[in-house]
């Protein structure tokens, strides 16, 4: 029997995950498949319960339902419980649905592993307070960063996320207005200001030769914020394309106790993405 996978989310057809999962059994000699599955907003529960019922083993979760997943899920991870969003689901051998969420390790395995970014002691600037922002805090604390600013047009939701931690954790929140004018060692996007060609209104102070600059979003193109970051004269300048390959390997982990390696999958999905 050849277990089954899927992403359920809503819209789904963009998704590159099946093209990354089928490149992760082969690469592993795993038998698996792996689909996308477009689930109506009514019928996400019911739908999780049918999939995993059969032999169906693990799923993921994409947009709009990763808060609804985490409401599902039995036991959840820690990374999960502080993210307040769920995006692999699966069964324990007791029968409960688990649910951990792998956007954070995936970024932070993106910056530190494939772009050799520093994270020890960095000072970071985060644009956006939505969930896929609340899903990285937790594992880049964890990786060594000295402080997060949460930067939001609306300060009351950065705020949100800011009081999850401790104080002493070192995650502050601000409006946009009110980012200093100084440099950061890292600056993430996590607006989704990128899909609609715009670019959050970030001063140009906070970017130097130093400064590593990433969105999480990706394209065939260098995004907007991509963009700005090299007319800043930023010292590296990446897309969320690593992220996307790399939160998926996490889940691969957790689904069949194999890491695959992701380098060539992100090259061949970069080649891929160009020749379209």
């Amino acid at each position: 029997m050849t277990d089954r996978y899927a992403v359920f989310g809503n819209p789904i057809a963009h998704s590159k995950s099946p093209q990354i999962h089928a490149r992760f059994a082969h690469q592993t000699a795993q038998d698996l498949s792996y689909s996308a599955e477009h689930i109506n907003e009514d019928a996400f529960e019911a739908a999780v319960t049918n999939f995993l019922q059969g032999d169906g083993k693990g799923l993921n979760i994409t947009v709009p339902f990763k808060e609804r997943a985490w409401a599902l899920a039995q036991w959840r991870s820690e990374r999960a419980e502080l993210a307040g969003a769920v995006n692999t689901l699966h069964r324990l051998e007791d029968g409960r649905l688990a649910g951990d969420n792998t956007d954070g390790i995936g970024l932070v395995r993106d910056l530190a592993d494939n772009n050799e970014v520093d994270l020890e002691g960095a000072r970071v600037l985060i644009l956006g307070a939505g969930g896929a922002v609340r899903g990285v805090l937790q594992p880049l604390l964890a990786a060594g960063v000295s402080s997060i600013l949460i930067a939001n047009r609306t300060p009351a939701r950065a705020e949100v996320l800011a009081q999850l931690f401790d104080p002493a954790a070192g995650v502050t929140a601000c409006g946009f207005d009110a980012i200093p004018a100084t440099a950061f060692d890292l600056i993430i996007n996590g607006t989704s200001a990128s899909l609609q060609g715009e670019l959050p209104p970030v001063p140009r102070a906070t970017v130097s030769a130093h400064t590593a600059c990433y969105d999480m979003m990706y394209g065939a193109e260098p995004t907007p914020f991509c963009r700005w970051a090299q007319a800043q004269g930023a010292g590296r300048v990446m897309d969320g394309l690593g992220m996307l390959v790399e939160q998926a390997a996490e889940a691969f982990l957790i689904w069949r106790g194999v890491r695959p390696d992701t380098t060539p999958v992100i090259q061949a999905l970069r080649e891929s993405l160009a020749a379209h």
